[in-house]
């Protein structure tokens, strides 16, 4: 989840000149003036979506693992790093919580900022990516079967995977060249410092197409495509239920990445028009940036504790190996 926010300097400060090229980008906080009882609200959100984050990551990554005496799949290659890109982005929540309660106040440091705001912006990209790729990959292994050349190798999807984190690396350089911590009116944030807001705009815009609207195009496309295979050869015709589960399965794929997503990039975007000086800082952006964005931002996160249940629980085999694992374990309590 990425919460691509906007100067998060105290609002008294901020009147879309000051704080030039400054943004708490990816950090989980909001402005100085922001209700307590919001900000706590927040602080306890991001705990809870980090403890349920790593549970669940950790378990999809054991029961990955756990499938050694089974071929390896492409599509469970993706799973892992998808789990792995979730379970490291949970480990970066406790940070932002803390953030968030003391109202901005960086207490780490700024070698922590820097590399807690690398591994947030790094995991949401890699998310992002792996999702996309995983949903090519469901339709090239459903239309394997009539085209085998469209099958993906469980050893190319390792080295797909790897280019995914490469990419993913490179994206997250901006945050990890321009993340510090800054004093600004007494106060000690954790935030990008862009020589211009120009350059923060565009850092803006190239996150809503790169992390959201491109991925979610691919998506929907490569998905509609797997309904259209499975209706124009009557995959499971004579299993009407499991057609509809998959059907059912394919929609809360694309519906939970656009719910989580879709509010913070709006707001993100709303954001950088307003560093282009494309539209004024207004008291409707005032009110977003202060009340609802931070809103929007707990939703995002929250896509780190759906994927394991949207990606993994939902398949069979998947929580075949869970019933056995529990199984195992409470015979040897």
């Amino acid at each position: 989840a990425d919460p691509s926010q906007s100067s998060p300097v105290p609002a008294q400060q901020c009147n879309g000149s000051d704080a030039q090229g400054m943004s708490g980008d990816d950090a989980a906080s909001v402005p100085a003036d922001g209700v307590f009882g919001l900000r706590i609200l927040i602080s306890s959100v991001y705990l809870v979506v980090c403890a349920v984050g790593l549970l669940g990551n950790s378990t999809v990554m054991y029961l990955v693992r756990a499938q050694k005496g089974r071929p390896a799949s492409a599509i469970n290659v993706f799973i892992f790093g998808l789990a792995l890109a979730d379970f490291h982005f949970a480990l970066t929540l406790p940070f932002w919580a803390v953030e968030t309660a003391l109202d901005f106040t960086w207490p780490f440091g700024n070698a922590m900022c820097k590399l807690v705001l690398t591994l947030t912006v790094l995991s949401v990209y890699a998310n992002v990516f792996l999702l996309t790729t995983m949903s090519v990959t469901r339709y090239c292994s459903v239309a394997s079967a009539v085209r085998p050349s469209l099958q993906l190798t469980a050893g190319l999807a390792k080295r797909i995977a790897l280019a995914l984190w490469v990419a993913a690396l490179g994206a997250t350089i901006p945050t990890t060249i321009f993340a510090t911590v800054t004093n600004v009116a007494g106060v000690e944030l954790c935030l990008l410092k862009f020589p211009t807001n120009r350059w923060l705009g565009v850092y803006h815009v190239q996150k809503v197409l790169v992390a959201f609207v491109v991925p979610l195009v691919i998506i929907l496309a490569s998905y509609l495509l797997l309904l259209s295979f499975l209706q124009q050869h009557r995959v499971n015709a004579n299993n009407p239920r499991r057609q509809s589960q998959i059907t059912a399965s394919i929609w809360l794929v694309v519906t939970s990445f656009f719910v989580c997503w879709f509010p913070n990039h709006v707001v993100t975007f709303w954001g950088a028009l307003v560093k282009f000086r494309a539209i004024p800082w207004d008291k409707t952006f005032y009110f977003l940036h202060t009340y609802i964005f931070p809103l929007t931002t707990c939703l995002a996160h929250s896509n780190s504790c759906l994927n394991p249940v949207v990606y993994c629980l939902m398949r069979r085999e998947f929580r075949r190996a869970l019933k056995d694992a529990f199984s195992s374990l409470l015979a040897q309590v």
